[in-house]
């Protein structure tokens, strides 16, 4: 089935230049151009659309206004704005609102790619409601403490990139929503980023002040129906496995770009948790009631009871907001070992350090069966695998380990 594309812009020249850019995509597309926001609109109230694709300076109802309104709307619907890269006002304006943004003038074969891109995510999600949910999502829940913390330190006379950088990346949506940003076309890098100290540091310090505390692309949790023992736990997990994944990457000699795709793979493996804890927090006690009951695990009880599991939604958003592929595969298929690993990957850290995080925690619910020694073995890594086990052992150990210990992985 043919995917419907919607292209928005004032300038007549360009959407006709569109057409003749994209007559090539017209047995995978079935595209429709129109003129003004309000155009778009009408549009969208009479027919299905997959994806919009608007410019951001038009007269009337420019890009980020159109782009909010369709969210209002039709929030299943993926978002891309073109800009230019004098319109730092309007992108500011659109960062709640926008799945991805493109720089103009943009290269065909970008286009093409980031759209085609976002059509496949089908494949990823088949539930439309679901789809709705994650579509819709502007900003990730931080943990409390970490959010009074950055906006503590953004205050402060004595503000440094890197306490930002470091706070930044112990929390999963603060990560999450500051690569969405960096690996933007707007900001025009030649390749994608996915360490969040040097996304802050890519940023600069006014624009992430203004992004924080201005437009409020960081929110703490509501605690109401969730308790904070669940969201302590869960964001511990996360940064001790993205700590472990990047230990073990630095152990197998791997250059720093993989190094820092295993950091955050493992620190955002779990990102579909708090998407699922914010819209299903009662369904979501039952699946940890069914969990004990049954003796099964997470995203077992998940399947069954939402219909998706924690790592396919959580890859969904990461796919949508245009982060770097690997870590979009690393956060899909953590729990999956039936996937082919050719050579070592950020999805091979992850897995690892999820499983070692776990078995550090609680030991007695980790038999060498779950830790899948046979997927180790038909790897040959059985003895490495043992091997990051006792160096992982000694990070999480204060005592035995000098500055990446324990303490590190708090969350307050």
């Amino acid at each position: 089935m043919k995917k419907k594309i919607l292209f928005v812009d004032d300038e007549p020249n360009l959407l006709q230049g569109l057409q003749r850019m994209l007559r090539p995509m017209r047995e995978e597309w079935e595209m429709s151009f129109v003129q003004s926001g309000a155009e778009a609109l009408e549009l969208l109230g009479q027919q299905n659309f997959d994806v919009v694709v608007s410019d951001m300076r038009m007269p009337g109802m420019d890009g980020a206004q159109l782009l909010a309104e369709v969210q209002r709307r039709f929030p299943q619907i993926i978002r891309i704005i073109l800009s230019g890269h004098s319109d730092k006002e309007f992108v500011l304006r659109s960062v709640k609102a926008v799945h991805q943004y493109l720089s103009k003038p943009c290269e065909p074969e970008t286009l093409k790619a980031v759209i085609s891109r976002a059509c496949s995510l089908d494949q990823w999600l088949a539930q439309d409601s679901l789809k709705k949910i994650v579509s819709q999502i502007t900003v990730l829940p931080s943990l409390p403490s970490l959010y009074l913390e950055i906006v503590e330190a953004l205050n402060s006379p004595d503000i440094s990139l890197h306490k930002i950088g470091d706070i930044i990346s112990k929390d999963i949506g603060m990560t999450a929503k500051i690569l969405q940003l960096v690996n933007s076309a707007f900001f025009g890098l030649p390749r994608r980023i996915s360490n969040p100290n040097q996304a802050v540091t890519l940023l600069g310090l006014d624009l992430v002040k203004t992004l924080v505390l201005s437009l409020k692309i960081f929110q703490q949790f509501d605690q109401k129906n969730i308790s904070a023992s669940i969201l302590n736990n869960l964001w511990q997990h996360s940064f001790r496995t993205g700590v472990m994944a990047k230990k073990i990457a630095q152990l197998e000699s791997q250059g720093q770009k993989l190094i820092d795709d295993a950091f955050t793979s493992g620190l955002l493996h779990d990102l579909g948790k708090p998407i699922l804890l914010m819209n299903f927090p009662e369904r979501y006690k039952q699946i940890e009631e069914l969990k004990k009951q049954r003796q099964i695990s997470t995203w077992v009880g998940e399947k069954e009871i939402i219909g998706a599991e924690h790592s396919i939604i959580g890859a969904y958003l990461l796919r949508l907001w245009g982060l770097p592929d690997s870590v979009v595969e690393a956060v899909a298929f953590h729990h999956s070992f039936a996937v082919d690993c050719p050579g070592f990957t950020p999805l091979l850290a992850t897995q690892a350090a999820n499983i070692i995080t776990h078995l550090l925690n609680n030991p007695q619910e980790y038999s060498p069966d779950i830790s899948n020694m046979d997927y180790w073995g038909k790897l040959g890594l059985t003895d490495k695998f043992r091997n990051w086990i006792e160096i992982c052992k000694k990070m999480d150990n204060p005592e035995e380990e000098g500055e990446e210990n324990g303490t590190n992985f708090i969350c307050r």
